[in-house]
């Protein structure tokens, strides 16, 4: 049964909005960005890619997860990623390139409300600090094209800000309500929203950058029992 979970802040700025501002900032975005890197390589290796699957990555960015996972699945797999930056999909494109693994991975721009892909595509979907950039009413949504287009039992494994107690996180929260079109994030209760969405959570941990606590999750799409027993 689904819990109620408590209101968080509201994301207020437009998606064309967001696309200005990581259009921007997409040429140097990995100067401020770098703290990530430790907590998106923890999901990964958790997420526990193999060889020759089919894996999607929502709000690639700048690309070194799209790196890494291109990597995992090998020549027999297939890498898709989707972001609603071009600034963002050019930087991913030329690193991909320089490490000649262009080939693997097929990039989008478009939106996770509506995913481009068909039902059952993908054995595991991976977010790393972008569930929380989307307005509260539309993470439900994002989740349930993920739940969509994952194959039954599939993987997600989500990084995201969380919500907990603390100064930093009162003073982030703060900023992000006077400036919400610059910070456009806000932490959100990760592990509930991906239980609320159907999902069975199967690990988190817990870490902070800045003084902010963050949260890895990895959950899985309960279809796999339902689809056994249907002798599918």
């Amino acid at each position: 049964m689904a819990t109620k979970v408590p209101e968080v802040s509201r994301v207020c700025r437009t998606r064309e909005e967001a696309r200005r501002l990581y259009d921007r900032i997409s040429g140097f975005y990995d100067l401020f960005a770098f703290p990530e890197g430790k907590y998106r390589d923890r999901a990964l290796e958790l997420l526990n890619i193999m060889e020759g699957e089919t894996v999607l990555e929502i709000g690639f960015g700048t690309g070194n997860a799209l790196v890494k996972m291109a990597e995992l699945v090998g020549e027999e797999g297939k890498v898709y990623g989707i972001d609603i930056s071009s600034g963002m999909l050019e930087v991913s494109k030329r690193r991909l390139q320089k490490a000649g693994l262009l080939d693997r991975v097929e990039l989008h721009l478009g939106d996770a409300v509506n995913l481009p892909y068909d039902d059952g595509k993908f054995d595991a979907v991976f977010m790393s600090f972008t569930l929380e950039l989307f307005d509260t009413p539309q993470i439900p949504k994002v989740l349930a094209e993920v739940k969509r287009v994952l194959k039954p039992g599939g993987r997600l494994g989500v990084v995201s800000m969380s919500k907990g107690e603390g100064l930093a996180v009162r003073v982030y929260e703060w900023l992000h309500e006077r400036f919400p079109k610059y910070l456009d994030c806000r932490p959100i209760y990760l592990s509930d929203t991906v239980r609320n969405a159907g999902f069975v959570v199967v690990h988190e941990e817990k870490g902070r950058i800045f003084g902010l606590p963050l949260e890895i999750v990895i959950a899985l799409e309960p279809r796999r029992k339902n689809h056994e027993e249907g002798g599918h």
